[in-house]
């Protein structure tokens, strides 16, 4: 049905292993679970698409969903054609509503997703849904209660738009047989992190992606800050040895962060602080494992291993 109730808490199935996505930086700092529902934050032009491509290509399930909400119409061919091609279109079901759409087509189109989506897994398949964008879900919603009479809140938002979230977000996960991993975009006006779809969406999902306009103009693609994202569930699906080489290389980040622009005005002195100078070491060769050309495939072994090395960890 298309407004299905989601499945009962206690028949769903728990997290409990790692998706393949075959993207680096996912798969060794913010590994996501069978089952996990992300969402990918983004102002325009960061590189969004390009991220929903490159899942699509190595991502390891069985069918893939995709919904195209208040996209451009110029984009929705070119997705087919360059991100999907005849072989990915061979596992896809493809759903569309481009922006010149009524509103309640726009927001039917991310239920029917949701619902084929639902099909599949109740067939014991595992479902990677990715819908772009949630932002465009919750304007035409706006639009909708707007015309029927309700009162602005939030930023315009009437109140019926926060109730509509949940309702969608809560369907994707796993079941009682299949499972349902979801990625929502979510589009950041200005970058402002406050906005307040961004700001629910946050506290309905299982973790966030956020894409870095510094990262996209410096041509680190994907362009991913890896400080700023989190997967809630790493700590419980990631193995003991991945999880420690993936906190010494987040702290690495970090510090190198911190002494990012002592380092390029000359004032930062090596040998006062070891973790800064094996920052200022291992910053290369971190940014390599980053960076990915969107057709390279890296399996999840091969990710955490080559982490592990970075790391300086053996085992």
């Amino acid at each position: 049905p298309l407004y299905a109730s989601p499945p009962d808490p206690l028949t769903r199935q728990m997290v409990h292993e790692p998706l393949t996505l075959g993207v680096r930086t996912l798969d060794g700092l913010i590994t996501c679970g069978v089952g996990q529902r992300i969402g990918i934050f983004a102002g325009a032009g960061v590189g969004k698409s390009s991220l929903l491509s490159m899942l699509v290509k190595h991502a390891e399930v069985d069918v893939y969903v995709i919904a195209l909400i208040g996209e451009r119409g110029r984009e929705v061919r070119e997705f087919i054609e360059e991100s999907l091609g005849p072989a990915g279109m061979e596992r896809t079901i493809l759903v569309v509503a481009t922006s010149d759409r009524p509103p309640i087509e726009r927001l039917k189109a991310a239920y029917v997703a949701t619902a084929v989506a639902e099909f599949f897994r109740d067939q014991g398949k595992n479902v990677l849904l990715m819908m772009d964008s949630l932002t465009r879900f919750a304007r035409a919603q706006r639009e909708i209660g707007l015309a029927a009479g309700e009162a602005p809140a939030r930023r315009g938002y009437p109140p019926s738009v926060f109730s509509e979230l949940p309702k969608l977000v809560e369907r994707a996960g796993c079941g009682a047989q299949g499972s349902i991993t979801a990625f929502y975009t979510v589009l950041i006006e200005g970058d402002d992190m406050s906005d307040p779809v961004g700001d629910e969406v946050r506290s309905l999902l299982d973790g966030h992606v956020i894409l870095s306009r510094d990262l996209a103009s410096s041509n680190h693609y994907p362009a991913i800050d890896s400080l700023g994202s989190l997967s809630r569930l790493m700590q419980r699906i990631a193995a003991p040895g991945h999880r420690q080489a993936a906190a010494h290389v987040r702290k690495l980040l970090a510090k190198h962060k911190e002494i990012e622009f002592l380092v390029r005005v000359g004032e930062y002195q090596r040998g006062a602080d070891p973790q800064a100078d094996e920052a200022l070491a291992k910053i290369d060769a971190i940014n390599q494992f980053l960076k990915q050309d969107p057709d390279e495939h890296s399996s999840f072994q091969e990710t955490v291993g080559r982490l592990m090395q970075i790391a300086g960890f053996t085992g």
